[in-house]
């Protein structure tokens, strides 16, 4: 039944993006190229609707399979709508910085709210949240708004962020079945599937764009799967930030230079890792290059760590360090004036 369930989110998103493509042609829905753009031909945007719409439609059937509970179909179905209609709006005309964040906000809480909070978690024998008391609602919003923002920021060249996702959503569902948690193992398929129809048409050279719509919803629902794993098993929450780290540390270091160079962060700008790598190498190799580093280097690290071969303070700077090394190499941050 999960293959099945499986095959036809893969193909029903493929076909639907293609519909979204034609759609935006005929209605002119292209992004333009620019001096900040990276790519060089007008691209219908929007594709993402595709990954929204087939990722939700499978969670009712999983929830009736008995993969999912009812508060998490709740959750996810919620923040994850809520956000793609904040995107999709985004996508069409334009919402103010702060009416965006106070959605994403909204969309956290509603997760939160579904999950009863964050479940306590330790680092080096400090809880650092625990349900809705204590640190956990805070440290839980912030979670979810920063890994739905750095999405978008990071859905900047063909084929990153869809890759991104595939990748880390296999290698969670890897971690999952070595460690007996097969429970966990449908929701990170069905994004992954859902990502797999779209890819298709957002493989190098991109024929349409994920857009907001796409991106942010995949960034929360991201973060949503992780803080739904640390509930069954505390260190898998690390296992995610580590798996997320290319993502996470490029976002971070670019926004951590731009802060401190006082500019508005919230500013549209082409000066991520990636996007110094994809001028001068390509967005197909730049994209592949993601997934030999989440497969081959950051999938061992997080199993090491949640096998217990070191502790997950030890496993992010392992991840991490390098990480911050490539951001640095690659100018991460760095102005273009």
């Amino acid at each position: 039944m999960i293959v099945l369930l499986l095959i036809g989110i893969f193909l029903g998103s493929c076909f639907l993006t293609g519909f979204f493509r034609r759609y935006a042609i005929a209605r002119s829905l292209l992004d333009i190229p620019n001096e900040r753009s990276s790519h060089s031909v007008p691209t219908p945007r929007g594709g993402g609707v595709s990954i929204v719409v087939f990722f939700l439609l499978g969670l009712p059937i999983s929830f009736l399979q008995g993969w999912i509970e009812l508060p998490v179909m709740l959750g996810l179905i919620g923040a994850g709508l809520l956000v793609a209609l904040i995107g999709f709006a985004d996508d069409h005309g334009h919402i103010a910085a702060r009416w965006r964040l106070t959605g994403h906000f909204a969309a956290s809480a509603w997760v939160l709210f579904w999950f009863n909070g964050v479940a306590p978690i330790e680092i080096m024998g400090v809880s650092l949240a625990s349900g809705w008391w204590g640190w956990g609602w805070g440290l839980g919003a912030l979670f979810l708004v920063w890994m739905l923002n750095l999405y978008n920021f990071m859905d900047g060249i063909d084929g990153l962020a869809s890759v991104e996702a595939i990748s880390v959503c296999l290698s969670a569902s890897l971690i999952y079945v070595l460690l007996g948690s097969v429970e966990l193992v449908s929701g990170p398929l069905m994004l992954a599937a859902a990502v797999g129809g779209f890819l298709y048409w957002n493989f190098p050279p991109a024929r349409i764009f994920m857009g907001d719509a796409g991106s942010g919803f995949l960034g929360i629902i991201l973060g949503a799967l992780a803080l739904q794993a640390a509930w069954l098993e505390p260190g898998l929450i690390w296992c995610w930030i580590i798996l997320l780290g290319v993502f996470i540390v490029d976002a971070t270091w670019t926004l951590g230079r731009r802060l401190i160079r006082g500019e508005k962060v919230y500013q549209a700008h082409s000066t991520h890792a990636y996007q110094y790598a994809a001028r001068r190498w390509g967005h197909k190799r730049v994209a592949m290059s993601v997934v030999v580093i989440n497969m081959l280097f950051l999938f061992p690290v997080s199993v090491f760590v949640v096998l217990g071969f070191f502790n997950a303070l030890v496993g992010i700077c392992i991840a991490y360090i390098p990480l911050a090394g490539l951001a640095y190499l690659m100018s991460a941050g760095k102005s273009q004036i």
